[in-house]
């Protein structure tokens, strides 16, 4: 019987790594008791065999097996690309 794995879909908030993007994930929920809206932000760390895709993209992920200490999670597409602007701290002025 082969299981079902689970499928999540996040930005990606970090890709410096070799081979490892960070891939945040909001989940908003209601407090049970004063029914306000929480978000919660889970980071996870994906492997990215071809590298891929970087900072402000939305990606699909899986889980697997464990690669690393840390990684249990593999990018399975790039859902949509990220617009972000690339901008040195030289490059600022006032």
């Amino acid at each position: 019987m082969e299981k079902k794995r689970k499928i999540r879909i996040g930005k990606v908030i970090g890709d410096k790594m070799n081979k490892t993007v960070i891939v945040a994930i909001d989940t908003p929920k209601r407090h049970p008791l004063y029914r306000k809206t929480v978000r919660r932000i889970v980071k996870y760390y994906a492997h990215d065999e071809e590298k891929k895709s970087k900072v402000g993209d939305t990606v699909q992920i899986e889980e697997t097996r464990p690669l690393s200490k840390l990684k249990r999670w593999r990018v399975v597409e790039i859902v949509t690309k990220g617009e972000v602007a690339e901008i040195k701290p030289g490059e600022i002025t006032n």
